[in-house]
């Protein structure tokens, strides 16, 4: 079960307890006698499930990263923050927003909703805007005409699976506002045809031989992880809509394999 809704049933059946007696039940209740235990329990818990529930679903949001797709920026094993007002204030349960402040930009860090299966949060990179034409070629990524800035940094090694060590070509990449690094594995291909899926917007898209163009829809963002031949992302299954928007991440606040990763920022 989704944890917001999980969280909204069990805030409803909290308050709802505390109001039943409050208004009905606990009114005929002699003095000095002792609340029946659902009672107690549901006054104890209904303000922390409040508080809680609000800050998960306007402020700040906590989630785990569960593979390697977004190395070397995110580490498997990391616990994350992820700013949910950056975007606009949306409904909790069905994510509709409800008041405009800002928008994805290129480079952001963003944690979405699968599209194939919404029930599942995905964390990627945002590469390309509404209206953007990006072109993946090589390993290098264009965008609306212009060759996005790349700087080899050297090579950067990590447990791929298991006891299995990938040494790869690690480069910064400047992207929008964003300075970060990615990792590349040169001898492979820029994208895999066979794991293109058909997906809404397919038609805006055009693959050819170790290369592709897209033009981004309105309202849709494209993503791809920083390991870029270690991701399963827009290249495979397709554009982000607005509606599937989780929020910006910002911070690493905990990683138990990795301390000294505490309280790194998220660029």
């Amino acid at each position: 079960m989704n944890f917001a809704l999980f969280m909204f049933i069990a805030l409803l059946l909290t308050g709802s307890v505390w109001l039943l007696d409050h208004f009905v039940t606990g009114k005929g209740r002699p003095e000095g006698v002792k609340e029946p235990w659902w009672v107690e329990y549901s006054k104890s818990f209904f303000p922390v499930i409040l508080i809680v529930f609000c800050l998960r679903s306007f402020l700040v949001e906590p989630f785990k990263i569960p593979s390697g797709s977004m190395i070397p920026t995110l580490l498997v094993g990391d616990f994350i923050l992820v700013n949910k007002f950056d975007y606009g204030i949306r409904i909790p349960i069905i994510n509709k927003k409800i008041v405009e402040i800002g928008n994805p930009e290129k480079g952001d860090v963003m944690v979405f909703r699968y599209p194939k299966d919404p029930g599942v949060d995905y964390i990627k990179r945002v590469v390309g805007v509404p209206g953007d034409k990006i072109t993946y070629q090589d390993k290098q990524l264009t965008i609306n005409g212009e060759k996005i800035k790349t700087i080899s940094t050297g090579e950067y090694s990590y447990i791929e699976s298991g006891l299995n060590y990938a040494t790869t070509a690690r480069y910064n990449e400047s992207l929008g506002k964003h300075n970060h690094e990615i990792i590349v594995q040169p001898e492979q291909n820029t994208y895999y045809p066979s794991q293109v899926e058909d997906f809404p917007g397919r038609e805006n898209c055009v693959y050819k031989q170790n290369e592709f163009t897209c033009t981004i829809p309105q309202g849709h963002y494209f993503m791809m992880g920083d390991n870029r031949d270690r991701s399963n992302d827009s290249r495979y299954w397709g554009f982000v809509p607005d509606k599937n928007i989780v929020g910006k991440a910002f911070l690493v606040w905990w990683n138990f394999d990795h301390f000294k990763r505490i309280g790194t920022k998220i660029n």
